[in-house]
């Protein structure tokens, strides 16, 4: 199985990403852990000695999903920042289905290998999915959990109805594609950020996105989840429903905090609350 559409894309996409590995603001070791699934690449940065703290990357995307963030978290907590499995990373090409308890029990491999008994994951759309689902099969596992643009919760919009004619249209329309769900591009970008602006062009050139839709989780299985739980949702998502994914959450998880962003799109920026979570620290908003 392969997630991509040709051998010559595999290799420009790894080719860009172990360049833009070099981009990361902190000193890293790379990781490479067996799972019953395949090696699982994972960046490891910060103190040993530090609380652990897991980062699960959205679709189409890799651990560089994290490079503004890490530098700072990193000071408070020793960073795993996975490679999600069947993504464009350096972990095994494999997508599992949804609707079971495939991930879980990668993630309990990634878990062991790493010699954790419990965590605090941050997770990121698809990653997101993936934090609640582990969240909720293996409570005692997980310390506090940070949520961006959750899926599983609210109901997929219809984007791909609205993409597709844009698609056709060249650079242009899928410029304004990507800025629906990002929001507008830099201007003038740095060298690193036209670094990354390439990665993820390859990406969404050579890779094949994932159609199934994500399962919605039940009440049942949020009122599963026991740890403090913090999620950020934004008010001009194209791609998640996020009024429905704040008030099931606030219904059902016990210890929960929803930040509606009225102006964010599907890529937060706006991720100070996070850390201030994670610290146990109350918000001053």
């Amino acid at each position: 199985m392969t997630i991509y559409k040709s051998t010559d894309g595999e290799h420009a996409v790894k080719q860009c990403y172990n360049e833009v590995l070099n981009l990361c603001p902190v000193a890293f070791e790379q990781l490479t852990l067996p799972t019953r699934h395949g090696d699982t690449h994972v960046l490891a940065c910060g103190d040993e000695t530090l609380p652990p703290l897991l980062l699960i990357h959205g679709a189409m995307s890799n651990v560089s999903a994290w490079f503004l963030n890490i530098a700072e978290w990193s000071q408070h907590f020793r960073i795993y920042a996975i490679d999600m499995i069947g993504e464009p990373g350096l972990s095994e090409q494999v997508r599992l289905p949804m609707d079971s308890d495939g991930y879980a029990l990668w993630l309990d491999d990634v878990m062991e290998a790493l010699a954790l008994s419990n965590t605090a994951i941050v997770g990121e759309s698809l990653g997101g999915w993936l934090a609640l689902d582990y969240a909720s099969r293996r409570p005692e596992k997980v310390t506090r959990l940070a949520l961006l643009v959750p899926g599983g919760v609210g109901p997929q919009r219809k984007f791909l109805m609205k993409a597709l004619p844009l698609m056709l249209l060249g650079k242009w329309g899928k410029r304004k594609v990507r800025e629906m769900i990002f929001g507008a591009e830099q201007k003038n970008p740095s060298t690193t950020a036209k670094k990354f602006r390439e990665l993820f062009a390859l990406i969404s050139r050579h890779v094949k996105p994932r159609w199934d839709k994500l399962p919605i989780f039940s009440d049942q299985t949020l009122q599963a989840i026991k740890a403090p739980t913090l999620a950020i949702v934004a008010g001009k998502d194209v791609l998640l429903d996020s009024k429905v994914t704040q008030s099931r959450l606030e219904a059902n998880v016990a210890d929960i905090k929803v930040v509606y962003q009225p102006q964010a799109r599907h890529l937060i920026s706006d991720r100070r609350e996070i850390l201030t979570f994670l610290k146990g620290e109350k918000s001053s908003s």
